[in-house]
């Protein structure tokens, strides 16, 4: 039977208009409104494998905690005589830090897991924005150190840490550690991206301890050598601790703050275009 004239015309679609909603309107994959629902996906996917892995956790969690207890009962008291003030002031922050920078060599670890397993280049074919994988992997890091950092806070109101300066610096003290982790976070996976063995990232732990070590978190810059007092007062942990203190009980806060937040922002500004490129490149590999 054959098929009317009307049957056999074909059906106008109705045109796109931008901004309305239409079933035939196509959105560009590097789309700015597909990038924030991507990142918000592949964000949570990246902290649901971090919380389903025990390692994970014990390092980002417990270690801390411990740690801190055991700063407390080694060094309390003999900064309290030597300072004036509980240790817990320096220590819960340094505390704070030095688990955001650890957890940063585990998540280099990842991404090179994945780019090895071809992981990376199976969401590279995908139809999504590309600028969201590393995005998401920077916000996972972000809210996995502000979580730590709660955490540490916790166990420091357990020995008899406490705010002292209002809502507001308490709630600025939260964020602090986060700043400064992300883009030791970013220099460190942009390392990981650049070499094909997890020695080059688990060497960081070096940097790290000497971060750690050589700041004004164990012992007050008085203790410390001359010559070794430079460096500790001026390196990026020193600086985010003294404007934590600040924030919980006293001392200054803008200054060590503005360093804080130029060490931060030189790093990312170092590593950007490197990582960028190398997670691209670890992306179309395979």
């Amino acid at each position: 039977m054959a098929r009317s004239a009307a049957a056999q015309e074909p059906v106008a679609k109705a045109p796109y208009r931008p901004g309305g909603r239409h079933r035939d309107a196509r959105v560009w994959e590097n789309s700015p409104r597909r990038l924030v629902p991507q990142v918000l996906l592949l964000t949570f996917r990246i902290l649901r494998r971090w919380s389903r892995d025990p390692a994970t956790l014990v390092q980002s969690f417990v270690m801390p905690a411990g740690f801190l207890a055991a700063l407390d009962v080694v060094f309390g008291d003999v900064i309290k005589q030597v300072s004036g003030q509980s240790g817990l002031y320096g220590q819960v922050p340094l505390v704070a830090l030095v688990g955001g920078m650890t957890g940063a060599i585990i998540g280099a670890i990842s991404v090179m897991r994945e780019r090895d397993t071809g992981l990376l280049s199976r969401f590279w074919v995908v139809p999504m924005h590309r600028a969201a994988g590393l995005l998401s992997r920077m916000l996972a890091e972000w809210v996995r150190i502000v979580v730590i950092t709660l955490v540490v806070m916790g166990v420091g109101f357990a020995l008899g840490f406490r705010f002292e300066q209002g809502l507001p610096a308490a709630i600025a003290w939260v964020f602090m550690p986060a700043m400064f982790g992300v883009a030791l976070s970013a220099a460190v996976l942009t390392l990981a991206l650049y070499s094909s063995s997890t020695l080059v990232p688990q060497a960081t732990d070096i940097v790290v301890a000497v971060l750690m070590f050589f700041s004004i978190g164990f012992v007050p810059l008085d203790q410390y050598p001359k010559w070794l007092q430079p460096f500790v007062e001026h390196q990026p942990v020193s600086y985010t601790i003294k404007a934590m203190r600040g924030l919980s009980i006293e001392g200054p806060i803008a200054r060590p703050m503005l360093f804080a937040v130029l060490w931060s922002v030189g790093i990312l500004a170092i590593c950007a275009v490197p990582l960028a490129l190398g997670y691209r490149k670890a992306s179309r590999r395979g």
